[in-house]
């Protein structure tokens, strides 16, 4: 039957046959590895379910297979908090230290009820996924552990998670983002033919595809996932095996590799299998995680402040091989950080053709000796980034040349600072093509210029275009620059350029903080502006006067004496001077009560219900200043979780302490 013949009912039929067709097909391929279609017959069911949906677009659902991309780009990723905290894992090396977690366990449960699940660790990125209703809803990163990104959009990508499953209550489920082999050496291959850096390994590229703000690009990347826990509303089962069954019942993509063991020889056993066999694997596995199986057991043992007592990873070997350092070579990271890697002649190793390697800082290379020419022995430790282990001296020729630290940036030739008592040497322009993604977003931030609609999707694109190549720039655009551009409309330039023009009013506190000067951050920048009452006097400033303010001690005064005695930022601040920004100190004037005016707050340990930003910007909306140190003038020290020495200074000086509790009552009192 024709497309255009069909009637609203009928097509609405055979799209659900449609659906149907192609969710059963993708399990098949995606999860169960059994494909029943060749790819050119699925791509076809794909496209016939595409034209009808087009033809009908009051028939499309969000769990349409069509949807999993289509969704506009994305500006940012939202915070969400984790109803149950995504705890990481405790790690041993040994069988030994794997027997003293299990002899942890036996001092508080009978040895004859321990048993255990042993799984793969796949060296991914931990999502958590919500199913409302049996739709897919809401996709999560592990993040800190209690809040991560919204990344529902680009999880969605992920064709191995159902968009439907045949249960209506709201269920939970967490597991492992990854990126297998065969996709990553094809990112790597497209990179390298774009003269793009490479990612050092899948994980880091799965953690770069995942926050990626176009969800058409992360489908390109072939993520994959497999999940490993489940929480299903008003409804508990008896163990992580049972869990495990149900996760794939239900059609989500299980670990096949996992095993039930009843005795700890046997997860050693697991263990010992795997770790001759990894190499055999398409992705990346670094261990096992070992869980006591009975979740009766599991709450019984609870968890610390970090890590399940009833879970541990117990890791495999490092992964080393031999070869030779060809040249070394300076990389500039976005902070501005000179970071030596040697370029190394190309070897396996973990499944992956190595051919960097960080040699960290300048002191490690003097103090292992490294030399162009050496053969050396390298290693990837928990499978991150290799690092070179050792040289072998036995092995030089007399050929081997020592490697000389530049002192200046490679990039853009500024000077580079080192603070005494610190390793790495940093470029101290703003303004170098290396730091200046990161700069610019930091000099518009909301606690710094903030300047409301230029965010990192149009950053990207006015360093791409070239409308940007100093911080200055930003004060150079005009209408014609940035409606050409890519989802900026007539109204949303024209809001974007009111905003850079309230800009230039914000206090000169706010500037001294937008310019990034290393030490230097908030509180800092408050206590220099109100001291010298404008940019100029501070620029003039000598280490004396600046060790006097109070904030302000040796490093950080340096820090700022070196940062305006550079010919790069004395040029950046009077071209900003151009533009129209204000240079002098105005303190801002908050609307409402100011209950806290004058009394001094530190922060310690981690708050549950809010970060540290949230808490320093309650205090000071009601005129409390929050400073780093505790002295006798703190007013309150506010305590989280693992608060540290802050805490044991304050009990010390007798300054009175606020948990969590009590200081949400104080800063939400009228």
């Amino acid at each position: 039957m024709a497309a255009k013949s069909l009637s609203l009912k009928q097509a609405a039929q055979h799209i659900e046959k449609l659906r149907k067709e192609i969710k059963y097909h993708e399990k098949k391929y995606y999860v169960d590895n059994d494909p029943q279609i060749s790819d050119e017959t699925f791509d076809l069911i794909v496209k016939e379910l595409d034209k009808l949906e087009k033809q009908f677009p009051e028939l499309i659902t969000p769990e349409s297979p069509t949807q999993r991309v289509g969704e506009q780009p994305l500006e940012g990723f939202p915070s969400v908090e984790h109803r149950t905290p995504m705890l990481s894992l405790d790690n041993c090396y040994s069988e030994e230290e794997l027997k003293e977690f299990e002899e942890r366990i036996e001092k508080i449960i009978p040895a004859e009820k321990i048993e255990y699940v042993a799984e793969l660790k796949i060296d991914g990125l931990g999502i958590s996924v919500i199913y409302r209703d049996g739709k897919f809803s809401q996709a999560v990163t592990r993040g800190d552990g209690f809040r991560g990104d919204d990344v529902t959009l680009n999880v969605k990508t992920i064709r191995s998670l159902p968009l439907l499953i045949d249960n209506t209550r709201e269920i939970e489920v967490r597991g492992e983002a990854y990126l297998p082999f065969q996709s990553f050496q094809k990112i790597n291959h497209e990179r390298s033919g774009k003269g793009e850096p490479l990612f050092a390994n899948p994980r880091n590229a799965a953690a770069g595809s995942l926050r990626l703000l176009d969800p058409e690009k992360v489908a390109s990347r072939n993520l994959d996932a497999f999940l490993y826990s489940i929480f299903i509303e008003g409804k508990e089962e008896s163990s992580q095996w049972k869990n495990l069954q149900i996760l794939k019942e239900l059609g989500f993509k299980i670990n096949p590799q996992s095993r039930h063991c009843s005795t700890l020889k046997e997860v050693i056993s697991f263990w010992n299998e795997w770790q001759e066999k990894r190499e055999d694997l398409d992705y990346d596995a670094d261990g096992i995680v070992v869980k006591i199986n009975s979740t009766e057991l599991q709450k019984n043992l609870g968890s610390t402040a970090k890590f399940p007592r009833w879970s541990i990873s117990y890791k495999f070997p490092a992964r080393q091989a031999t070869t030779k350092i060809t040249n070394i070579k300076i990389q500039v990271g976005r902070t501005g950080a000179l970071t030596p890697v040697a370029i190394l002649k190309s070897v396996k190793l973990s499944g992956t053709t190595i051919n960097r390697s960080t040699l960290h800082n300048e002191d490690e290379i003097k103090r292992k000796d490294i030399r162009i020419g050496d053969t050396v022995l390298i290693e990837r430790s928990g499978d991150v980034i290799p690092k070179v282990v050792s040289v072998m001296k036995e092995r030089r020729t007399g050929k081997e040349k020592k490697f000389t630290f530049p002192p200046i940036c490679p990039v853009c030739q500024s000077s580079t600072f080192k603070p005494e008592g610190e390793v790495i040497s940093r470029c101290v322009n703003p303004s170098c093509r290396a730091k200046l993604r990161g700069s610019l977003l930091h000099f518009v931030s909301r606690r710094a210029m903030n300047i409301e609609g230029l965010g990192d999707s149009l950053v990207g694109q006015l360093l791409e275009k070239k409308l940007v190549k100093s911080i200055p720039d930003i004060y150079s655009l005009d209408y014609e620059k940035l409606v050409g551009l890519e989802r900026m409309g007539p109204k949303s330039s024209q809001n974007l350029l009111e905003e850079i023009e309230k800009s230039k009013q914000r206090d000169v506190a706010r500037l001294i903080y937008a310019l990034g000067i290393r030490y230097t951050g908030e509180r800092t920048a408050q206590a220099l502006a109100s001291h010298f009452k404008n940019l100029e006097s501070l620029a003039s400033a000598s280490l004396e006067e600046l060790i006097e303010i109070e904030d302000v001690g040796p490093k950080v005064a340096e820090s700022i004496v070196f940062f305006f005695s550079q010919p790069e930022n004395t040029g950046l601040m009077n071209i900003l001077k151009k533009s129209g920004l204000n240079f002098s100190y105005k303190e801002e004037k908050r609307e409402g009560k100011r209950p806290l005016g004058g009394q001094l707050f530190v922060l310690t340990g981690k708050l549950s219900s809010l970060s540290r930003e949230q808490a320093t910007e309650m205090i000071e909306d009601l005129g409390g200043t929050v400073t780093s140190s505790v002295s006798h003038k703190t007013t309150y020290v506010v305590t989280g979780d693992s608060p540290g020495s802050k805490l044991d200074k304050a009990k010390r000086l007798g300054v009175p302490t606020l948990e969590e509790k009590e200081f949400l009552k104080l800063v939400k009192k009228d």
